[in-house]
């Protein structure tokens, strides 16, 4: 029975480890809260800050492989234990999303289409960049952002002076897509196959994603789903990566890319015929991969800390799945939950349970 080390112990991590179990093997997570979402599934945890080198040893040492929950591990660390202990995802693909610069130029060199964008290190290049993109555009850090953190959308000279907080370290400045919605893709890639998920709409509120919409087949997801998969071929990245796209008309541009299970591809576990998390464990424990196939319409609610009170209006049904993450502290934007919603149209989600949950725009 293999065990997988997960460097990390969020709620990713938590259903990672849910699938290893139902699978047969066993897991132990490496985080430095010992009441972290997968220490209620994981067989062991390792009590560790994600540089501690000594925790990240006797993670290994407990481990037949190990693997990662979020993208900001750090990859000097990685490096470090590679050549000790056996990541099957190597540390590439890590590498490659830890930095947005990095990234698109990664991803324009593979064959996607990122929009138009600068490197900023100063504000001279930040009006630069600006003049040759025109408003509206975006200014992202290009470390340690997520959830709408580290970012600005200029729409005017005023909005300038929201940066000058970032511009003491590296920046990037992006062309504004006006797409007609938001899509990602996962992909799970062995030395035999590659699969790829249904795919479905994503629509956000302040930067988090709100709903996942998985209830109509558009012509476009099998031209994404196509790319998505030579890209992590032409890469040679194997194990799961997760690519968010803009979508305008017959045209779709990357956005950003994950080397671990995706908050959009929660609706897998009981939307779909097997879930994002299971095809990551089997590629961990050496199981053939098996083809995604869609079950029902089905909707994904993020239930972040304002709305976990309203979570508890409804209670599990054959159409209601409601995924707890055990978070210790309720915080206002925090994701504490989700709820999947199978054999739901976004009609009848809208008719029967939006008005359960807070309307923040």
């Amino acid at each position: 029975m293999k065990t997988i080390g997960i460097i990390g112990g969020g709620q990713l991590g938590m259903m990672l480890a849910e699938e290893i179990k139902s699978l047969g093997g066993k897991s132990i997570c490496l985080d430095p809260n010992p009441k972290c979402s997968a220490s209620f599934v994981c067989d062991d945890i390792v009590v560790a800050k994600y540089d501690d080198l000594a925790g990240l040893n006797e993670l290994g040492e407990k481990s037949n492989v190990i693997t990662y929950e979020f993208e900001n591990v750090p990859s000097e660390q990685l490096k470090y234990i590679m050549d000790k202990f056996n990541i099957p995802q190597g540390i590439r693909p890590l590498f490659d999303s830890q930095n947005r610069i990095r990234e698109k130029e990664n991803a324009k060199a593979h064959g996607l289409n990122p929009p138009k964008f600068f490197r900023i290190l100063s504000l001279d290049d930040l009006k630069n960049g600006i003049k040759e993109l025109g408003y509206p555009c975006v200014y992202k850090t290009t470390t340690l952002g997520y959830d709408g953190h580290g970012q600005v959308l200029l729409k005017s000279d005023a909005d300038i002076e929201k940066c000058t907080p970032y511009l003491n370290g590296e920046g990037i400045l992006e062309e504004f897509i006006k797409y007609d919605f938001e899509t990602s893709v996962i992909v799970v890639r062995d030395k035999n196959k590659s699969i790829t998920f249904p795919m479905g709409i994503n629509k956000h509120k302040k930067g988090i994603l709100d709903l996942c919409i998985v209830d109509k087949e558009l012509p476009i997801f099998k031209k994404i789903q196509d790319s998505a998969k030579k890209f992590m071929e032409s890469c040679d990245y194997y194990g799961i990566l997760a690519i968010e796209f803009f979508v305008k008309g017959d045209d779709f541009y990357f956005n950003e890319m994950a080397p671990r299970p995706h908050n959009s591809g929660h609706y897998t576990i009981e939307g779909v015929t097997t879930n994002q998390y299971r095809e990551l464990a089997k590629f961990l424990l050496g199981i053939e991969l098996e083809e995604p196939k869609l079950k029902s319409p089905t909707i994904m609610k993020n239930i972040l800390g304002f709305d976990y009170e309203n979570m508890k209006k409804l209670s599990n049904s054959s159409d209601i799945h409601i995924h707890d993450y055990h978070k210790e502290e309720v915080r206002e934007r925090r994701k504490m939950a989700h709820i999947t919603f199978t054999n739901t149209t976004y009609d009848k989600y809208e008719k029967d349970y939006k008005n359960l949950f807070c309307e923040e725009e």
